[in-house]
């Protein structure tokens, strides 16, 4: 089917998810008449739209567009899903892919009740084979959006090949559990599900951590991974009050250096999830683990849950970074240079400088703190910001405004 006909057919299901949504209670109704209450933000400098390295194109977060209108049954998350899977479409053409060579993609929702209404447009995009994805609940940077999406594809020439571990029944969503595309390994987002038979598993954080490494293992053997290849890691937690209990299971993973590691504060899905976990792994070629250095140059000490970078097949994967300055009151601008001196000293451990930053995730906890950690990142990596997504989340630190994860390719 052409991309010109799955896109009519999404847009004529989008019709009718309107129209659906046109019942609702009258409390629901008088909800979208209020004006929506829009913060004067201001202006945030670009990311650079995509990034091509390895035989992959990375993408910065995609959102529905310009200023939205209030919401309405015209408006909805059908609408927008369309948008932003049009605008990914043709970035990619732009940079010589096509969606149906993305591999992983990562998606920020405003509100967990647009999840099943977003899959419905979504499994039209991708009706076989879909790439692995990741979906949790943050806050946006543009007023009325309810959707943003990042993502990696892979270039012609490159191999492209969904992984499903064979006990396991089919995922409940339009996404593959893993593609395989070259030497990598792109994970989806994983909870404490059963794979045999798609179940919740309940229990507190330590049980629910286990299970999500299980589902890993299962997902890696099936591809011809294991644990020590893994270089990198995303977890999203619903309560900062489990990331001592988050930690202490997900350590037992690795007998070697663990990866790079950024840990944020998001809502899941399912209130049933404490924890969701994202990991890519490289298989091939010499595995580096790198201890982010003091700020006099001396050797830092490394961190049993995470290394400071991981880098391996010409890529440089960075963990998430803080820039907290002990004694003085929260500050995003000078936090975010903390940041940026920490993750420069880390990268030129592996070679790496700024101009070879490939992809980025910048974490901040308010939205209106995003115009200054931008302007600092801008001023450190050049004329323009590389690619990269903003995503407003909470940290694990109470005291940090910010946190930055980049990957480098050189």
């Amino acid at each position: 089917m052409s991309y010109s006909t799955r896109r009519r057919i999404v847009l004529a299901s989008v019709v009718v998810v309107a129209a659906a949504q046109l019942v609702v209670s009258s409390r629901a109704a008088a909800e979208r008449a209020r004006p929506v209450q829009e913060e004067a933000i201001a202006p945030m400098p670009a990311f650079a739209p995509t990034a091509s390295h390895g035989g992959f194109v990375y993408v910065s977060g995609i959102l529905p567009g310009t200023r939205i209108a209030p919401a309405s049954a015209a408006d909805n998350i059908g609408s927008q899903t369309v948008r932003v899977l049009d605008e990914l479409s043709a970035r990619l053409a732009k940079a010589g892919t096509s969606l149906d060579r993305v591999v992983t993609l990562s998606v920020y929702l405003k509100r967990a009740e647009d999840f099943a209404a977003m899959n419905q447009v979504w499994a039209k995009y991708w009706p076989t084979d879909p790439p692995s994805r990741t979906t949790v609940i943050a806050g946006l940077p543009q007023p009325g959006a309810l959707i943003q999406v990042a993502a990696v594809a892979a270039l012609p020439g490159t191999s492209r090949q969904t992984i499903h571990p064979k006990p396991w029944l089919k995922s409940p969503s339009p996404y593959s559990y893993a593609v395989k595309s070259g030497d990598t390994l792109f994970l989806a987002g994983l909870v404490a599900r059963r794979g045999a038979d798609n179940t919740a598993v309940t229990g507190d954080i330590a049980v629910q951590t286990r299970t999500v490494l299980d589902n890993a293992k299962a997902i890696l053997a099936e591809a011809g991974f294991g644990f020590n290849e893994v270089v990198s890691a995303r977890v999203f937690l619903t309560d900062v009050a489990n990331f001592a209990g988050m930690n202490e299971a997900y350590r037992s993973a690795w007998d070697k250096a663990p990866p790079a590691r950024a840990t944020v504060i998001t809502g899941l899905m399912n209130s049933d999830y404490l924890v969701e976990i994202t990991f890519v792994a490289v298989k091939g070629g010499t595995r580096v683990a790198y201890t982010t250095p003091n700020t006099d140059g001396t050797a830092g000490v490394p961190n049993a849950n995470l290394s400071g970078a991981i880098g391996t097949g010409g890529r440089l994967f960075a963990s998430g970074m803080l820039g907290i300055v002990p004694g003085k009151p929260p500050d995003a601008a000078e936090q975010t240079r903390q940041i940026l001196a920490r993750l420069g000293r880390t990268i030129a451990l592996g070679g790496a400088q700024w101009s070879n930053v490939i992809d980025s995730v910048v974490y901040v906890t308010d939205l209106g703190k995003a115009p200054a950690v931008l302007d600092a990142y801008r001023a450190q990596a050049g004329q323009r910001l590389p690619v990269g997504t903003l995503v407003i989340a909470g940290l694990v630190s109470p005291e940090g405004l910010a946190e930055i994860m980049l990957t480098t390719g050189k």
